[in-house]
């Protein structure tokens, strides 16, 4: 089966990816309906995993939602959740149902989440994920069982541009890009010289690098990342904008500098191109990439 993502990260095209959260119950109607919003206007739309350790409507399940709507499923799989063995078991049934891209993520710690009480698994990590995959497209298993079909991904993984200190980053990304991950969403940036610094360094690899772009909805939002999001740096110029912004324009603000980084971006081919995160406002994803002129 035709690799439609892997395609577009070839092509050379400034390769824009989106996220869609999945419900915390049944109602997938919302989520439905941003997939369709979506689907013609990105080149892939990743489902977050229980993202920040909290229960939702299951990746498996979003990537499928967006197979049967005609769009193109990035399967964020993390290891905090299962081990081995099902996410083995995982990988085979989305692959069976048409799934060719998955992000191997590590995972959220538990206690930041809505089950405090839930035990972490972390049998593998991102890069044992990733050489897990690889393996699987061998025919074996991790167990060295013969497999009776194989498996071919288009994998990826993340990297915090913006972590202090950086070094430990730049190990793991490394480390990353030698298990096989064919391409890497960052953590949100905002710092564009700092990520210019971070592209020189990350240019010495053959892989795709897609900036993470995270909508700011207010300067509160901003201060908040910055004291309790690692990794993520809102310089205060960015602040003053958001605060500057007349009350109910504060949207409308957020998604002007979102438009504003991605363009620039673009234009002076920082790197290869960029996740849109809307985080609960997927809504405004096309006026985000309008707003780029995309």
């Amino acid at each position: 089966m035709e690799h439609a993502f892997r395609e577009s990260l070839k092509s050379g095209k400034f390769v824009i990816t989106s996220e869609i959260g999945p419900p915390k119950g049944t109602n997938i109607g919302p989520m439905q309906h941003h997939i369709d919003l979506l689907k013609d206007r990105i080149d892939g739309m990743n489902v977050t995993d229980n993202q920040s350790s909290v229960m939702r409507y299951p990746s498996l399940g979003g990537t499928l939602c967006i197979k049967e709507r005609g769009g193109e499923p990035i399967l964020q799989m993390t290891c905090r959740d299962r081990n081995r063995m099902a996410l083995q078991g995982d990988i085979l049934f989305a692959y069976s149902r048409g799934v060719r891209n998955i992000l191997c993520l590590t995972g959220d710690a538990v206690p930041v989440g809505d089950h405090k009480e839930a035990k972490g698994v972390f049998d593998l990590d991102s890069v044992t994920l990733l050489r897990t995959l690889r393996t699987m497209e061998q025919g074996k298993d991790m167990g060295g069982n013969d497999l009776d079909g194989n498996v071919d991904f288009c994998a990826g993984a993340i990297v915090t541009p913006e972590a202090n200190p950086i070094e430990p980053q730049m190990i793991k990304f490394e480390k990353k890009v030698e298990a096989g991950a064919e391409f890497i969403q960052t953590q949100a940036i905002y710092d564009m010289d700092n990520f210019k610094e971070f592209m020189d360094y990350a240019r010495k690899f053959d892989v795709k690098i897609l900036a993470g772009i995270i909508l700011l909805t207010s300067h509160r939002m901003a201060i908040y990342m910055n004291k309790n999001v690692p990794g993520v740096f809102v310089p205060q110029n960015l602040i003053d904008e958001m605060e500057a912004a007349p009350k109910g324009t504060k949207v409308t603000k957020g998604i002007e500098i979102a438009g504003r980084m991605i363009r620039q971006l673009n234009e002076e081919k920082i790197c290869d191109g960029v996740h849109i995160m809307a985080i609960g406002k997927e809504e405004v994803v096309p006026d985000i990439i309008d707003a780029a002129g995309l």
